[in-house]
């Protein structure tokens, strides 16, 4: 158990897709011991990075499930999560966030900031992270961390304060400026393993004079003991630093590192400033909910970071191991110990934890306990990602994390009995790992249909369900739920009579449809002087409801639609439920066209967020999808666009909108109401049908 809170750090690092955020991770666990020889993200030694242990993350280069290590650098025990940087695994980066103290935003200092840059600023912004910027990759052609740390201001409004300054840039990198002592800093010696500090060569003695001053306006804005001392001429790097820290943890400022970590250059001086600028557990303010016995909310209430408190801790992350369920936690409040039982807030279930273990991506170490402000993992709690666990003497809830909705969806079927067997273990599985990905079955169609947040993330569960489970999958668009209604008013007068040896069938229904709002379907009986006798009334409303499954036009629902009797006959012997119910059936064949039917399609509410300059684009892929803008809005350089569009026209927009903004917009979708199909839509889908209905004779 590590004794003192303020030695400890709980960051993650974060970015835009191919910034080298695995890369970076990797050297800092090889310059902190962790690992003992350093393997690239696509090492031709076949072994790929420790972080990416997933046999698919080694294959594709990319990190797809967040990784969680820890390590030790000057003393101070540092936990560390890997996240992923592609869009459709957002949701790995939410969870992350949610439960550090500190992030690295990792920039390329050729690009700069990049599209999912905004995303992962945003998500910094929602859970108040304090965070600092590493520019990577100096040793790429074309590279300007000056630029790149502009960006960082014009883009995404940041307070950046550079720390350093590059000593040579491209091929040239050598090493880099520290602003703060105003020393040369090189990287010597097998893997950059020897920091050498020196004077700064006279050539960049004026860039280095340049960018200390912008230093020190910035950062004496939070110490007035700065600003004296800089008056005076008498400023220490402690001084800079304190108003560093101050600054960046009221996160106001943003403290920009430089390097090149493929190159091993920068990566020590990333850590200090970690260890200098990040806060501890115990300067980060975390929040519970009181829950009354009855399990209704409270108050909010503060958890110190205090190991003396009663245990509060979050289930943030759920993983099938290979011995089971992994549950990963952050401890907020109180100690943890092996043997003990926990509750679970929300099951009321007691639970023994069995097992603690800390996490250096796939491999663990059993440890005995822990204590607020540590991350740790859990074997055999049965619990859902963002469950609160305590020790029973308190019920607290932490806030859960923000589960952006699917946005896209597909329609599987196993290929054989085997992968149907294993096939709903698959889905079990994916959907209590990742709460952004769902499955469920179609009840009109009866297809399972999986969503999640982008094409490459189902690719990458079908992918899985193949490989971990044997499920080989046909997927194919969903069906989308069409509907059919009437558009006008229309009477029926039907006689329904049959004759069989014995006593025949005979029902006579008069009356009108026409449409309604109100319900999906209205019944309305008007019979006067018994020309149906009551009893029959119900098998009448019967006989219309069980046509309603299935319309004429292409065989989906019919709603909105209201019928009258108001008129009819029957015979003493033939009328029965039976005959009544035919009656009205044949009725609704009868009147159906006469009311001219039309189909309606769903609307879907899609909200699209994005940076100012791609307004324009973003408003063409609505118009090009059949979509009306209901409102727009603009604030800090972000609009959002509200529309209404077909469903039918949404499958594939998450690409075309990445295309078109340059991956720099998302967009949220929920359905608003059915609206009739433009007649050439109509027209296709009619035809359609009748292909299918001729194909099955």
């Amino acid at each position: 158990m590590i004794k003192d809170l303020s030695t400890i750090r709980n960051i993650g690092i974060s970015a835009h897709i191919d910034s080298g955020k695995t890369t970076l991770t990797e050297r800092i666990l090889f310059y902190t011991n962790r690992v003992h020889a350093i393997h690239e993200v696509r090492g031709k030694d076949g072994v790929g990075a420790k972080m990416d242990s997933m046999e698919l993350e080694r294959e594709r280069g990319i990190t797809i499930a967040s990784a969680s290590t820890h390590c030790t650098w000057k003393k101070q025990h540092v936990n560390i999560i890997d996240t992923p940087g592609h869009v459709d695994f957002t949701v790995e980066v939410e969870r992350s966030l949610r439960v550090l103290d500190g992030a690295i935003l990792v920039l390329d200092s050729v690009a700069g900031v990049q599209s999912q840059s905004f995303t992962v600023d945003r998500q910094m912004r929602r859970y108040n992270v304090p965070r600092l910027c590493f520019i990577n990759k100096c040793d790429r052609t074309g590279a300007d961390p000056f630029r790149a740390a502009q960006t960082l201001v014009d883009k995404l409004n940041h307070n950046a304060v550079m720390m350093q300054v590059p000593i040579g840039l491209e091929d040239k990198h050598d090493g880099v400026i520290d602003l703060v002592e105003m020393k040369a800093v090189y990287f010597e010696g097998p893997n950059g393993m020897q920091v050498r500090r020196d004077e700064i060569p006279a050539e960049h003695m004026d860039k280095a004079q340049e960018y200390r001053e912008k230093l020190l306006d910035s950062v004496s804005m939070f110490s007035e003991e700065l600003m004296e001392a800089v008056l005076e001429d008498k400023v220490t790097p402690e001084m800079v630093r304190d108003a560093v820290r101050k600054g960046t943890l009221s996160l106001e400022l943003t403290p920009v590192f430089l390097g090149s970590a493929y190159k091993n250059k920068g990566v020590q001086e990333l850590l200090d400033g970690v260890i200098y600028y990040l806060p501890d557990p115990t300067q980060v303010e975390n929040t519970a909910i009181e829950l009354a016995k009855d399990g209704t909310e409270g108050d909010t209430v503060v958890l110190p970071a205090d190991p003396e408190k009663p245990f509060v801790g979050l289930a943030f992350k759920l993983e099938d191991g290979r011995y089971g369920q992994l549950t990963y936690m952050r401890v907020y409040q109180g100690k943890l110990k092996r043997d003990e039982f926990v509750f679970n807030q929300r099951t009321n279930k007691k639970t023994k934890i069995a097992r603690l273990v800390r996490m250096h991506a796939s491999d663990m170490e059993d440890i005995e306990d822990t204590q607020a402000g540590d991350i740790v993992a859990i074997f055999g709690l049965d619990c859902a990602s963002g469950d609160t666990f305590t020790d029973g003497n308190v019920k607290y809830a932490m806030s859960s994390m923000f589960v952006p909705e699917p946005v896209i969806s597909l329609s599987i079927k196993p290929k054989d009995s085997k992968s149907e067997q294993n096939l709903s273990k698959a889905l079990n599985r994916f959907t209590k790992e990742d709460p952004t990905f769902r499955a469920g079955v179609d009840p009109e169609s009866g297809e399972t249909v999986i969503q999640g947040m982008g094409e490459l993330q189902l690719d990458v569960y079908i992918t899985r369900m193949d490989r971990e489970y044997g499920v080989k999958v046909e997927t194919s668009p969903p069906q989308v739920a069409y509907r059919e209604t009437i558009t006008q008013p229309a009477d029926f007068a039907y006689t329904h009579k049959k004759q069989t040896g014995g006593s025949g069938q005979f029902g006579r229904v008069v009356g009108r449809v026409s449409p309604t709002e109100e319900a999906d379907f209205e019944f309305v009986d008007k019979i006067v002087g018994g020309a149906i006798p009551k009893q029959f009334i119900p098998s009448v409303e019967k006989g219309f409801k069980s046509q309603l499954d299935k319309g004429r036009l292409i065989g989906v629902p019919v709603v909105n639609m209201r019928v009258e009797l108001v008129d009819g006959q029957y015979h003493p012997v033939d009328s029965s439920d039976i005959a009544f119910q035919e009656a009205a059936r044949g009725a609704f064949r009868e009147v159906y066209a006469k009311a001219k039917p039309r189909i309606m399609e769903p609307i879907m509410k899609v909200e699209v967020e994005g940076p100012s300059d791609h307004a324009g684009n973003v408003l063409t892929t609505i118009m090009q999808r059949r979509g009306i803008v209901i409102g727009s809005s603009e604030d800090a350089g972000i609009t959002r666009t509200e529309a209404e569009v077909p469903l039918a026209e949404m499958f594939g927009y998450a690409t075309t909108l990445r295309s078109a903004t340059q991956g720099k917009a998302e967009f949220t979708m929920e359905f608003t109401k059915y609206a009739l199909c433009p007649s050439n839509v109509e027209e296709e889908l009619i035809a359609k049908h009748q292909e299918k209905e001729e194909a099955k004779k």
